[in-house]
């Protein structure tokens, strides 16, 4: 991790795909200095969604066109349901009409649905064009926007169609952070907690005390976000196409996926909010199966509730299906090997691994009392 007065930044090294993640207020106004040595013309093609569009892409169109960079935009509609054939279909055809070639530039303007989509779209059209990240939400700048992973959802469960394409850079502006509304900062920082819960014991204890305040001090924000790309980076680097220790990002996602399914990715549950709860869940099932003490799974659900997060089941709206069928959800998930449910696991705060021997009973018993 290097720093500038103002940014820092963390290296993705991937060797002939090595690429930049800056972290700082106001990359925006640089976009055109940080994208420009990456161009062999001066031309680049835009992709954000209708909620991002009004709040940021006339600033970023300044900036580019400040270092003579021209730029034209397709708007999307926002939302999880973005994230589908029809709307990837549709930004292929726009970049192909845009006559975007191999060695061009997609820029995505967005949070993590935005990322995911113009991120595959730019990993299949014409077999891999290069594409920079500007993520807009926090869960974005600290997750979603690093590691190359861009996808789709089906109808049959979250990113099951995508491909591992990294972007060429990555403008993590965290002042755009101020136009999010409290909950959908909170989300995201359900995947901040993650990281903190997964590999970094000192980092989680850092949150419990500095979290609450991350909304209103730019300094502590940009700590928390260069600290969890930077651990994120470090995975990636180690087991790109997880094949092993990237799986450990998925703490808290086999309940967090089943719980967005069944509230049918809506409102009612955001996928920050459902790690959250699912985090809490993986530490509930571990001390359950004698991996950790009691004092772990009471730490995460505390912490959760300072920072005014749902944090259990009954925290979200409205009914939800029975345990059998949200225990059958789960089993789309892609992390199920030969038909075997796999949960990141913990034997402490901050000491995660992946699973596939979870007792069932002890996991019906787990869902039955979060209700």
């Amino acid at each position: 991790m290097t720093s500038h007065p103002e940014h820092v930044t963390v290296h993705v090294p991937l060797g002939d795909r090595a690429y930049d993640v800056r972290i700082g207020a106001g990359l925006i106004d640089r976009a055109g200095a940080e994208i420009a040595p990456l161009l062999r013309r001066s031309r680049v093609a835009i992709v954000t969604d209708d909620t991002v569009g009004p709040l940021h892409l006339k600033h970023l169109k300044g900036a580019l066109a400040a270092d003579g960079i021209v730029s034209e935009t397709l708007v999307l509609p926002s939302g999880e349901a973005t994230k589908s054939w029809p709307h990837l279909t549709a930004c292929v055809e726009w970049l192909l009409e845009q006559r975007v070639e191999r060695r061009d530039v997609v820029v995505a303007l967005g949070g993590g649905v935005i990322g995911d989509l113009v991120g595959f779209a730019a990993a299949i059209l014409r077999r891999g064009v290069r594409f920079v990240q500007i993520p807009t939400s926090l869960l974005a700048q600290v997750d979603s926007s690093v590691g190359g992973k861009t996808g789709i959802n089906s109808q049959h469960g979250k990113n099951l169609i995508g491909a591992f394409h990294q972007p060429s850079l990555v403008l993590a502006d965290i002042a755009v952070l101020d136009t999010l509304s409290p909950r959908d900062f909170l989300a995201g920082y359900g995947e901040v907690a993650k990281y903190g819960l997964l590999g970094d014991a000192d980092f989680f204890e850092w949150l419990e005390d500095a979290g609450p305040r991350l909304r209103g001090d730019m300094a502590l924000r940009q700590h928390a976000v260069a600290h969890s790309v930077a651990m994120k980076a470090g995975i990636v680097t180690r087991d790109e196409t997880e094949q092993g220790e990237r799986a450990l990002l998925n703490l808290g996602h086999t309940f967090g996926h089943a719980l967005e399914s069944a509230t049918g990715y809506s409102n009612r549950l955001l996928h920050g909010e459902g790690v959250a709860i699912g985090c809490a869940l993986a530490f509930d099932l571990s001390a359950r199966m004698g991996l950790c003490s009691q004092e772990a799974p009471s730490r995460v659900l505390a912490h959760l509730r300072d920072m005014g997060m749902p944090a259990a089941i009954r925290d979200i709206p409205g009914r939800l299906p029975d345990d059998a069928a949200l225990i059958a959800l789960m089993g789309q998930d892609k992390k199920v090997v030969d038909g075997r449910l796999r949960f990141v696991l913990a034997r402490g705060i901050g000491e995660a691994f992946v699973s596939d021997g979870v007792p069932p009973e002890t996991l019906k018993a787990v869902l039955r009392d979060a209700r």
